[in-house]
Formats: C-alpha cells, structure tokens, sequence
C-alpha cells in the first residue's frame, strides 16, 4: 500500500496531515508534480511511503474472531457461584476480557480462600456450553477463505485450554497456520513473546505483518513487537490502522487481496 504524508511549517498549521490511497484515488506523477512546486513555494515537505509486502495476517480471538464478552462473563460468574460467591462488577468483566483465564481467576477470587480450588475446577470444566455463546464475528469466514493459502493466518489469544475447542467447533482450525496461546508462551500479553513466536514461524520481519486486536492489551502487545497495529471496533486506541469490518482487511493489505472479496458480502 501507497501511502502519503505531508507536513506543513508550524508556523502555517500545527498538525501534521496524512493521505493514504486504499480510501483516495492519488494520481501519483501528478502528485509528485504538485509536491515539487508546493515544497519549494509554501514550504511543504511531502513524502511518497511504501508499506511493505505483507506476509502473514495475526487475529486476536475474543473481540475480533468472536464478540465473546457474554461467554466469558457467563463463564467467570459460573465459577463464582460454584463457590457460593456473588457475580462480577463490570470493572472485572473488564478485567476478565482481556487477560488470560489464571489471571482473571487470581482478580475475581482475590481475597477470598478458593483461588487455587477455582483454578483447578476452571481445569476440570467443560467449556462447550459457554463456547456456544460466542458469536462469529460478521465477515470473518469470508475473510480467512479470501487469504488463506496467499497470506500467513495465524491467532495470538490470551485465552489457553479452551481456544483449541473454539477454532474446532465454529470450523476455523483449518484456515490458521499456527495459534499462539497463553499455553505456548512464558508471559501473557502485552508481552510481544505471542507475536515474535509467530514472526519466527513464518520467518518475517515485524514489519512484513498485521496485527488484528480490540484492547489496550493488544496494543501494547503489538508495539513492544513492532508489528503494525489494526485497532478493530475501537478508535480509542492508538493505531496504525482503524476498522470496523474484517472483510476490509484485504484492501488494506493491497488491491490484489481485495479482489478476493465477494462484492455482495
């Protein structure tokens, strides 16, 4: 992807501007035309960026495979009342959303004596019930069925026993050529370990991939990899990229991929 960016003196405007052609039509000889004549008349300076060929596409799974929140908060308050404990406040659904299941048993039964009996019952579960209150995300078969054998498809999830189960049961396993879980790595996101495991996989450079995330968490995952951050559903974040639909993805990534979508999807 082509993309451009001007900044103009200080003293004419305090912030800097940006372009990019996967949402502008840029005639580029043109553009360069202009440039030449603008940087040297109003002290522009204009610069022509290339984003490097991607390689591998990396998906966080609850908030972006899965809107997921109702599935973990029934998951978390079954625990909690099979202690005889009240449910969770929203600031520990919050909590729960976006760190790995150890963490948020530790953060709900704090201060109470059944930490450890919670996680080893979490262990013995079955986690069907509450995968059947996940729901697919719109557009995200569509999307890995467009990329798959063109692009690596990997998931970086700090969910850990139960992600296997999850890919199986909505028929996505497939699709992905590695899934990273909080099983697989010494330090939970936003430690970049999930990330540098897949970029190892592949045999890329941080640059040559995407990250797909919805939290803070996923974030600071992606930054301390140096991996390209695509905040999805969530403008709040600081971002490389900012979506709202999966199946735009591919035109992000270039207009070759973006052919591969079904114009009626």
């Amino acid at each position: 992807m082509t993309s451009i960016s001007c900044r103009i003196p200080r003293h004419s405007i305090e912030k800097p501007f940006f372009v990019s052609d996967y949402s502008l039509d840029v005639d580029m000889q043109s553009f360069a035309s202009y440039t030449s004549e603008t940087n040297n008349a109003f002290g522009f300076h204009c610069e022509v960026e290339t984003m490097k060929k991607i390689s591998a596409l990396i998906l966080d799974c609850d908030g972006v495979m899965f809107e997921s929140r109702q599935a973990n908060i029934n998951f978390y308050n079954h625990l909690l009342f099979h202690f005889n404990l009240p449910p969770m406040s929203e600031e520990e659904e919050r909590f729960v959303h976006m760190h790995t299941a150890d963490e948020g048993i530790r953060r709900i039964f704090s201060g109470t004596p059944y930490v450890t009996q919670a996680l080893r019952y979490r262990m013995q579960m079955d986690y069907t019930p509450f995968i059947r209150d996940m729901i697919l995300e719109p557009g995200l078969k569509t999307l890995l069925k467009s990329l798959w054998g063109k692009l690596g498809l990997a998931v970086a999830t700090n969910r850990s026993n139960t992600i296997e189960r999850v890919l199986e049961l909505h028929g996505l396993s497939r699709y992905f050529d590695i899934v990273v879980s909080s099983l697989d790595v010494k330090s939970p996101k936003p430690h970049p370990e999930y990330l540098l495991k897949i970029l190892r996989f592949f045999k890329i450079g941080a640059d040559e991939a995407l990250y797909v995330g919805d939290s803070l968490v996923d974030y600071e995952t992606a930054r301390a990899a140096g991996v390209p951050f695509i905040s999805y559903k969530n403008k709040a974040l600081t971002a490389d990229y900012y979506l709202d639909q999966l199946i735009d993805i591919p035109g992000l990534i270039g207009p070759e991929y973006e052919d591969s979508i079904p114009h009626n999807v």
